[in-house]
């Protein structure tokens, strides 16, 4: 889980956070629960159906909740959900949803097999 501020520089022209901002948020959460399943460095290596269901707004705080849906030889499928509690309140509401996909990398960058788990 990752929990960041969502801040004015991060605002598209229209005055919400940008999307590619958001992504971004959730590429870090999907990486981290990535790694820690690898025990090591790991590669986004797709996202599918990104799907932003409302805006954030400056100030909201923003939650992501990566979740590991499945594993193959080296890779790892992850859900990630996106939350925003307001900024002067409690309500709470996801905007945002993907499936990322991570490769296991050695030290030279290639796949590698994951560990047991």
């Amino acid at each position: 889980m990752i929990r960041t501020i969502a801040m004015p520089a991060d605002t598209n022209p229209a005055g919400d956070i940008f999307g590619g901002w958001l992504m971004a948020q959730m590429d870090l959460a999907a990486g981290n629960a990535a790694a820690r399943r690898a025990r090591g460095r790991c590669a986004t290596v797709a996202v599918e159906a990104i799907t932003f269901l409302s805006p954030v707004r400056v100030g909201d705080e923003v939650s992501l909740y990566a979740q590991i849906l499945s594993t193959g030889r080296s890779s790892l499928r992850i859900r990630v959900e996106a939350w925003r509690r307001e900024r002067e309140g409690e309500h709470t509401n996801r905007v945002t949803e993907a499936v990322f996909t991570f490769v296991a990398l050695d030290a030279t960058g290639r796949s590698r097999p994951l560990p047991p788990a």
